[in-house]
């Protein structure tokens, strides 16, 4: 134990220094696929065969790219004319629709409930390391909260089965106004590889609003961080203007 103390005082202060800088250690995102164009229409229907989902689609010479269905299992990473068409980063989230973001009343102070709504578990251990020593979402005033009575925003994960019907709406009806829904990860927002069956509603859109979506499978701890900064108004959407 002495000697950990003693390797702590020596290494200094690691945490991570985003969003005041852009995180560029290794490790902290494993990117994802980004849409492109390929030499003939031939090749770009090889490549979009190769995802399992249907999260790659091609049109003509081109491949789009549905984050919403994408679960990052690196098949297309793989293919040699695909290597440049990898996005890194991890600034991912979006909001569903305008008038999202909270007022500026919350910046300093967000309190968050979490939910596990059927995950396999990646999404919930990414979930649980944001409050680690390394991202600490402390520093940037976000707390988690165990009842949903005080919470602001609410973290949601998985493809939301039956059993979890209930206690997800419960749950968003518990929390004051003004609130907030995150769905955290592809399973999140669109089932992902179960889908709509028996067992699955095919992701918590479909039973409660959701504010923002943070696609990936799972998404890295940064990139849930990013949406909780989008929520607070700290922070812009990734793939374009911040909006008013």
């Amino acid at each position: 134990m002495t000697k950990w103390v003693w390797k702590g005082i020596r290494t200094g202060v690691k945490t991570t220094a985003y969003p005041r800088t852009q995180e560029t250690a290794p490790g902290v995102s494993p990117g994802r696929p980004a849409g492109t164009r390929f030499p003939g229409e031939e090749n770009s229907r090889a490549v979009a065969r190769l995802c399992p989902t249907g999260a790659l689609r091609s049109i003509k010479d081109e491949v789009l790219v549905d984050q919403e269905h994408c679960i990052h299992c690196f098949r297309c990473k793989r293919q040699d004319s695909v290597s440049n068409a990898w996005e890194e980063g991890f600034e991912w989230s979006e909001f569903t629709k305008e008038g999202c973001r909270l007022d500026r009343s919350f910046s300093r102070s967000l309190h968050i409930r979490t939910l596990d709504a059927g995950a396999c578990g990646a999404c919930m251990s990414e979930i649980r390391q944001i409050t680690s020593p390394y991202y600490n979402i402390h520093r940037l005033g976000f707390f988690i909260t165990p009842t949903p009575r005080t919470a602001d925003i609410l973290l949601v994960a998985g493809p939301l089965t039956e059993h979890m019907v209930d206690p997800l709406r419960k749950t968003h009806e518990a929390m004051p106004l003004p609130k907030k829904v995150i769905a955290v990860g592809t399973c999140a927002l669109s089932g992902g590889l179960f889908e709509t069956g028996f067992a699955c509603r095919g992701g918590i859109g479909r039973t409660i609003p959701v504010d923002i979506r943070v696609p990936g499978c799972p998404p890295p701890p940064l990139a849930i961080v990013h949406a909780l900064l989008l929520a607070a108004g700290k922070q812009i959407e990734a793939a374009g203007k911040e909006r008013q």
